[in-house]
């Protein structure tokens, strides 16, 4: 208010005598500079409550720690030998093909799906395509669905973990299940 008030007196100390600033452009300017001031007060105070609402959904992932939750995304931790994913298939496919690759983007896994359209289930149970067994560690689902014709279908993918903790370090609230993190905001479903 201070500055508006500063502004104000100098632009009447020094406007020409002779050609006066016109009254109603006067009036104007008046009204622009008060509202910039209410504007930059709205901006400081809207990023104070971004701020607070941060804070607070991280305080309520934290009460996800310790329990099994679905959330939208193809990445997911293989812990233990483990892995689940659901995918769901908008309409019926001759043909379904799941390809696993680990945090490098190599395939380590390849297999077919269920056809049926709606929502299926794959656990991976860490063994690759060539037999081995793979490390624990992040690993990335990649459903490819296709009808009689060759048509893609569109398929969906979340992962089902347990969350092992949260980080909010990005600006993102993020839930970490293993080595995979998932965005709060994906979290669709909490299972135990």
């Amino acid at each position: 208010m201070s500055d508006f008030l500063t502004l104000m007196c100098v632009q009447l100390q020094n406007q020409n005598p002779l050609s006066p600033t016109d009254p109603q452009e006067y009036m104007n300017q008046l009204v622009s500079y008060a509202s910039l001031g209410e504007q930059t007060q709205i901006n400081e105070q809207l990023g104070n409550v971004t701020t607070a609402l941060a804070s607070l959904l991280a305080a309520n992932a934290v009460g996800y720690v310790g329990h099994t939750v679905e959330a939208l995304g193809k990445t997911n931790a293989l812990t233990g030998g483990e892995a689940t994913w659901n995918y769901t298939l908008g309409s019926d496919a001759s043909k379904v093909a799941i390809k696993i690759t680990d945090e490098s983007g190599k395939t380590v896994y390849t297999t077919t799906g269920e056809t049926a359209a709606g929502e299926h289930s794959f656990v991976w149970n860490g063994k690759t395509s060539s037999g081995t067994t793979a490390p624990d560690g992040a690993y990335t689902i990649s459903i490819t669905a296709t009808d009689a014709a060759g048509n893609s279908i569109d398929a969906t993918t979340s992962v089902i973990g347990t969350v092992t903790g949260v980080d909010s370090s990005s600006g993102t609230v993020m839930l970490q299940i293993g080595d995979a993190e998932v965005a709060f905001a994906n979290i669709i479903a909490i299972k135990s």
